[in-house]
């Protein structure tokens, strides 16, 4: 895998290998270059969207070849995965809104950035980038 990352995700990834090592678990080339697409993407980001960029360098990366990697770094507690939530009256004043305006809502995502309750209390979050997963809401 020929992708470069900027030097703070490559410091965080070399934090990731150590840990993994000790650990007794493997961060494979693989594994490290998904944690790597996720640490420099500007907002969390799904699986799919990993796949494509994964592609670019990889062309036979296929869905469960990223599904894989992410498990392993959520069971690492390297990444964390974001709720997904149905908020029905959040959908329907969303609906509402487009109608007045004369727009027609295919789909919403919204997104929410923090900290679990893990990282906040052990305060390892403190100045470190939100990592997870977006996840699709229906309008």
């Amino acid at each position: 895998m020929a992708v470069e990352f900027s030097r703070r995700t490559e410091s965080l990834l070399d934090r990731a290998e150590a840990v993994c090592r000790q650990r007794g678990a493997r961060l494979t080339e693989l594994r490290r270059g998904v944690l790597g697409l996720i640490l420099d993407a500007a907002a969390p980001t799904g699986a799919y969207d990993l796949l494509d960029r994964l592609r670019q360098t990889r062309r036979g990366a296929a869905p469960p070849t990223v599904y894989r990697a992410l498990d392993f770094l959520l069971k690492q507690g390297l990444i964390h995965r974001v709720i997904e939530m149905a908020n029905h009256e959040r959908s329907a004043v969303l609906a509402r809104a487009a109608q007045e305006a004369g727009f027609s809502v295919t789909n919403a995502t919204v997104e929410a950035e923090g900290l679990c309750s893990t990282c906040r209390s052990t305060g390892r979050g403190h100045g470190q980038q939100p990592v997870g997963l977006r996840s699709p809401t229906e309008p």
